[in-house]
C-alpha cells in the first residue's frame, strides 16, 4: 500500500485528496470541495481550496483519524461537512 501514499495533499476535481497514518497504516482520504467551501466561509471566503485545506489541515486530518479509528473506511474515505458541526 506504500505506493499509494500521497506525499502532499493534492487538488482533484472532487476536492483535496490526502493521506493520514493510523496505527502505522496509511489511508487515503478526500475532503470534498463543498466541505472546504463550508469551512472557508467560517474563516476567509477568499481562500482557494488548497489554502482552505492548509488552514484547517489539523482539524481535517484529526477528523479523518477519528473516523478511521472508529472503523469508518472508504477508498478514499470522504470527509463531509457533517463531521465538522
Amino acid at each position: 500500500m506504500m505506493d499509494n501514499v500521497l506525499a502532499a495533499p493534492r487538488l482533484t476535481n472532487a476536492g483535496i485528496l490526502f493521506s493520514v497514518t493510523v496505527e502505522f497504516q496509511q489511508y487515503q482520504c478526500l475532503v470534498p470541495a463543498s466541505t472546504l467551501s463550508d469551512l472557508s466561509h467560517s474563516k476567509d471566503p477568499k481562500l482557494d481550496l488548497l489554502d482552505t485545506y492548509r488552514a484547517f489541515q489539523t482539524k481535517i486530518e484529526g477528523v479523518a483519524r477519528r473516523l478511521i479509528g472508529a472503523g469508518i473506511i472508504g477508498k478514499p474515505l470522504v470527509i463531509g461537512s457533517g463531521y465538522f458541526q
